[in-house]
């Protein structure tokens, strides 16, 4: 008895240390996820207004007028790898498998070089034209914050795994403007642990970010679009066989990028040179065709509120599976977590289109198939289920799909298990522990 009293106030000390420093954690994590967004936003409008003022041109722009995006985006992947190579190693691809590494005690986490190398390296990729995604650098800066703030007030090793943990949550909840969701990454992905530490840094960390994020940016979903009527129960049985294929395809994707990134290690050239010639492709293809580069969120944007034609939509969903595995074969900081988003939304779409083809009569709203395909690519590709839920009905305030997210996850959920794929931050992770740490010193950083 005495025992268990004594571990009980060593709990309550140890909350009332590490909920005032997740707070702060979290504001400061919101701060990082605005200003990032921001940045981007700036390079997207700068990239694409050149693209514009040349095309005006006329016949003298169309003659040379490629070159200043294949510039842009051959400097800015080149920079980033740059970047990665010697500065910052740990800051390459989206972090969320190093994050993982430095929360099982694998890695050291060098946080005071990889904040503002991420930032910048990020900005470089992605602002440049690779179809890598915002969130997962935020989810590794938001970590990055919560070991600075750790490392500020001396904390003892499990505060600081808690506050890196719950950085990381805050990182994603200001990203996607989705508090939940930044609590159940932390809990369902990140740790694995139900301990009320550990969920109360979290739950308080990634509400503040959002309040943060949207005192910047506005309090509207990070998608804006309609919110769809509830679906009727007898249109189940069309989101599982979605929740199938999306099973389906979220292997693939896993198959093909673990797939790349090993081709890529074996090529003569090192990722400096690589990276120079997917960043010019990417800037060639801008030229031709702005939208289809980048994040993706307004391809997102558009598949949602059903401005894209239906004879697109598989040509997209190709292009798009291809640019991403290329764009992270680049070694540069950038995500996939946006990427197999859009893909999800372009598989839904797509399903929804057919669905309306063979079932004219069926009163589904052919965009709602988009939000529930982003959901369940998400599953299958994370396995992450309710993560994958929660996310995606925050993303889009349509909470009226969440029968049809919850079977189609389910659908691709199994689909996934059965084939025995590893998910996909896990075998990143298991790849990346098998290779040197990329820093020269392994012992324990601020």
């Amino acid at each position: 008895m005495q025992e268990e009293i004594q571990e009980y106030a060593q709990d309550q000390a140890l909350k009332r240390r590490v909920f005032p420093r997740a707070a702060l954690v979290g504001v400061l994590a919101g701060l990082v996820a605005v200003w990032f967004r921001w940045v981007l936003l700036l390079a997207d409008s700068l990239r694409n207004q050149l693209i514009a003022w040349m095309h005006h041109l006329g016949s003298g722009g169309w003659l040379v007028g490629w070159l200043f995006p294949l510039l842009w985006g051959a400097i800015g992947a080149f920079l980033a790898a740059l970047i990665v190579r010697y500065w910052s190693p740990e800051s390459a691809g989206s972090g969320i498998p190093f994050l993982k590494s430095v929360l099982y005690q694998k890695r050291n986490f060098f946080w005071l070089r990889l904040l503002p190398a991420k930032f910048i390296g990020g900005v470089l990729a992605i602002g440049g034209g690779l179809a890598l995604g915002r969130e997962g650098p935020t989810v590794q800066m938001g970590g990055a914050v919560g070991a600075g703030v750790a490392y500020l007030f001396k904390s003892i090793p499990r505060e600081r795994l808690s506050l890196i943990a719950a950085g990381a949550g805050a990182g994603l909840a200001a990203a996607f403007n989705a508090p939940l969701a930044g609590l159940t990454f932390v809990i369902e992905e990140l740790l694995r642990d139900f301990a009320p530490i550990a969920f109360g840094a979290a739950l308080l960390a990634s509400s503040l970010a959002t309040v943060v994020s949207r005192l910047f940016s506005g309090q509207f979903p990070d998608f804006r679009v309609p919110e769809y009527p509830a679906p009727p129960l007898e249109a189940l049985g069309a989101f599982v066989v979605l929740g199938l294929l999306a099973g389906l395809l979220g292997v693939t994707f896993n198959k093909s990028l673990l797939w790349v990134v090993t081709w890529a290690d074996g090529l003569q050239m090192n990722r400096i040179q690589l990276s120079l010639l997917i960043g010019g492709g990417m800037g060639v293809l801008a030229w031709f065709a702005p939208s289809v580069v980048g994040g993706g969120h307004n391809l997102v944007e558009a598949v949602l509120s059903n401005q894209i034609a239906w004879g697109w939509l598989l040509p997209l969903l190709v292009l798009r599976f291809g640019l991403t595995l290329i764009s992270y074969a680049a070694g540069t900081a950038g995500g996939i977590f946006a990427p197999f988003l859009v893909l999800g939304a372009l598989l839904g779409q797509l399903a929804g289109v057919v669905n309306h083809w063979l079932f004219p009569q069926a009163s589904v709203p052919i965009e709602a198939f988009a939000v529930v395909g982003m959901a369940a690519l998400f599953t299958s590709i994370v396995r992450a289920p309710l993560t994958g839920t929660v996310l995606i009905l925050e993303m889009t305030s349509n909470f009226n799909q969440i029968l049809m997210v919850l079977a189609a996850c389910f659908a691709a959920y199994s689909v996934a298990e059965a084939l025995n794929d590893k998910p996909i931050y896990e075998a990143l992770l298991q790849r990346d522990l098998t290779k040197p740490s990329g820093s020269s010193a392994e012992a324990a950083q601020p």
